[in-house]
């Protein structure tokens, strides 16, 4: 299991520290839900755990060890809200094949499979795709790389009923293989199928459900 442990993080450049002792863990096979107002930190806290910011204080574990951020690349794969801004192929397969040129067509129809796109086109161009198939896409390319863990920043923003719909069912399926955690504003629908949902208020954690 991923647990943080009385992490917090504060950048020179702010009065306050944006996250505070912040504590708790993620389970194997589960999906974990935290909500906040914009400027909460949410962001901020999934840099932390993909290891693309180092905390101020506290520790980030895995099985009980110390890792920095290194590891936590390794471990952790990150979905940006605007996934769109990152993708750099000219086409699907080219995206699916950065980083990782030895695929085989049928690795990149077996993960296309797993989030629903295989009837897609491997010429298509990423930014013709639908918002919901952007960030489908973009959780194809994270788990390409096979992380332990799978992070989530506003994966329904911006996304019409139809596509959430299409997102969120995705997301049932990939947490029962997969660690996930998911932040966002609003708890309405996700809060359904989270198995343990916290709110970031102020730099600080506080549980909603047990």
């Amino acid at each position: 299991m991923l647990s943080l442990v009385d992490v917090s993080y504060h950048p020179p450049a702010t009065p306050q520290p944006v996250l505070q002792r912040v504590s708790f863990g993620l389970p194997s096979q589960s999906l974990s839900l935290i909500v906040g107002v914009s400027g909460a930190g949410k962001t901020t806290l999934l840099e932390l755990i993909a290891g693309l910011a180092t905390p101020t204080q506290g520790k980030i574990l895995w099985r009980e060890q110390p890792l920095q951020a290194p590891d936590l690349q390794e471990l952790a794969g990150l979905v940006f809200q605007f996934p769109e801004r990152h993708f750099c192929g000219l086409t699907l397969l080219e995206e699916l094949r950065l980083g990782h040129p030895e695929l085989t067509l049928e690795q990149v129809q077996q993960v296309l499979t797993t989030v629903h796109l295989r009837d897609v086109p491997l010429h298509q161009p990423p930014h013709y795709l639908s918002g919901g198939q952007q960030r489908r896409l973009a959780l194809a390319v994270q788990l390409i790389r096979q992380p332990y863990l799978l992070l989530l920043d506003e994966p329904l923003a911006g996304l019409d009923w139809s596509m959430r719909r299409q997102v969120m069912q995705l997301l049932q399926e990939l947490k029962r293989t997969w660690a996930l955690l998911v932040v966002s504003h609003d708890t309405c629908e996700l809060s359904a199928m989270a198995d343990q949902v916290w709110c970031l208020e102020g730099g600080r954690l506080r549980g909603l459900t047990g």
